[in-house]
């Protein structure tokens, strides 16, 4: 008798450690999940440019230098929205197409359609600066002025994505570097962007979606000619429908440049 007790004694005491030992293996399996989870979502969420010196340095040199590269390689660039008459429906496009792409948004416009910035961001795709107004008597009126719109958008951008002290370090000037709107006051504003961390970048290759109406047919017509002869494309779009519904045509394009043996990035890559 004294040994059947002993012997039950033993298996209990045998089966509550293998418990315990399931339950030990059970917390660290859920705990490595979660920490794995985690970090997922901080990758997910944390998608931004190193910022120590040197590195900022090598970003800035390969923004600048893009479009003298002669490698295939086709930025599609996004201006003046985010708006809710084109921009899902272009992230939609994007998405079926599994291209990323780089939207330079005005700020007022984030501050009334933040859900479009963080769905853009949380996809994937390069949410760079193009001031807060669009409006450039504003934007050039002084040179606080002029920073005050750039960092204005960002606080704008970082508040819809979640990403306190938000950077984009990119910065696209209204109507382009390139034009002669403003152009002395663009040259005396320029030197300020080193002292906020920023670099600026203009197009090399458009489909003139904002300069009048177009068919169709003309918008990829314009986006062939401007690439014609050309290595690596940074590519003038925009997400408003303002003038031309450039989502109509964006598969089109996306086609066509593939065909033409083209590959796709945004700012990150």
């Amino acid at each position: 008798m004294k040994f059947i007790i002993i012997k039950r004694k033993n298996i209990i005491i045998t089966l509550i450690f293998f418990i315990v030992v399931f339950a030990i293996i059970f917390l660290l399996l859920n705990l490595k999940n979660i920490s794995a989870d985690k970090n997922s979502n901080i990758d997910n969420s944390n998608k931004s440019i190193q910022t120590s010196s040197n590195e900022l340095e090598d970003f800035y040199s390969k923004i600048q230098n893009l479009t003298n590269q002669k490698e295939k390689i086709a930025y599609l660039t996004f201006d003046d929205g985010p708006t809710l008459k084109s921009t899902n429906k272009i992230l939609d496009i994007l998405n079926k197409e599994n291209v990323k792409a780089s939207f330079f948004v005005i700020g007022k416009h984030v501050k009334e359609h933040p859900e479009l910035v963080k769905r853009a961001y949380e996809e994937g795709h390069y949410i760079a600066n193009h001031g807060y107004s669009h409006n450039n008597s504003k934007l050039y009126s002084s040179a606080d002025a002029f920073i005050n719109e750039i960092t204005s958008t960002d606080i704008e951008i970082g508040k819809a994505i979640g990403v306190n002290d938000y950077c984009s370090h990119i910065f696209r000037f209204p109507n382009g570097y390139m034009s002669s709107v403003y152009k002395s006051k663009k040259e005396e504003y320029v030197t300020l962007l080193s002292d906020i961390d920023y670099t600026y970048i203009d197009w090399n290759c458009l489909n003139k979606d904002s300069e009048k109406k177009y068919s169709n047919q003309e918008l990829l017509n314009n986006l062939k000619q401007s690439a014609k002869n050309k290595g690596t494309l940074v590519i003038l779009m925009h997400d408003t429908s303002d003038v031309n519904q450039t989502d109509l045509v964006l598969k089109d394009s996306i086609d066509y440049l593939k065909e033409q043996g083209y590959t796709f990035k945004n700012f990150y890559e």
